[in-house]
């Protein structure tokens, strides 16, 4: 099974993806992802976006969509994948959907979460993760069970991404309205498009989202 999850930053799509992972065997796929490991293997597809970024320059369409189909080729992507951070645009999804064709697939359902922007600042300014192990947690939404130490690892350091306050917050909401507002009526016109309420609580988001691929 194919799938996009669509949503703002803080929306949950990292949360519900690894969940899809878990009970389903599937792999998310970012495109800052792939390109890093692209460059990192050194054949020629990253070589190419090697020199591009190394030159400050975005991608182009087309080779996203190549390095999205070398990665999809893998064993690994079997059961299918889960996409993040592509399509953007009317075009690439026009370019992701002819690539998809040529290997005999298609995407299953592209599922938008749906969330309140104010909602989302809160969110996403409050969030903090442990320094040594990762696990994330919330000022307001899940704090460690004793305060300072991290449930999972014992750690007691904790770090905040610097990107994560109100103003640049609301500045990347902008761009995402702006860059997927089209998107959504070709998804929906193409008759793959669904909708969950990402202001539900995780596990009832997983509901929702299973009950879409059942």
């Amino acid at each position: 099974m194919n799938l996009i999850l669509l949503g703002p930053p803080g929306a949950g799509k990292g949360t519900q993806a690894r969940r899809l992972e878990d009970t389903r065997g599937l792999v998310q796929l970012s495109t800052g992802d792939m390109l890093r490991a692209m460059v990192a293997e050194g054949g020629p597809l990253g070589q190419q976006a090697k020199e591009i970024m190394a030159a400050g320059k975005l991608m182009p369409d087309e080779l996203m969509v190549e390095i999205i189909g070398e990665r999809i080729s893998k064993p690994d992507v079997a059961n299918g994948f889960i996409l993040d951070g592509f399509p953007r645009t009317v075009a690439q999804a026009e370019s992701l959907d002819a690539m998809l064709a040529d290997k005999g697939l298609k995407l299953h359902h592209v599922i938008e979460m749906r969330v309140v922007d104010e909602v989302l600042v809160e969110r996403v300014t409050g969030r903090y993760t442990c320094a040594k192990c990762g696990k994330g947690y919330h000022d307001l939404f899940e704090k460690p069970k004793v305060e300072g130490v991290c449930d999972s690892c014992g750690g007691t350091e904790f770090k905040r991404r610097a990107d994560d306050n109100a103003e640049t917050v609301t500045t990347r909401l902008s761009q995402y309205h702006q860059q997927t507002a089209p998107i959504l009526p070709y998804y929906q016109d193409h008759g793959v498009l669904k909708m969950v309420d990402g202001m539900a609580d995780i596990d009832e988001v997983s509901r929702q989202i299973e009950a879409i691929l059942a």
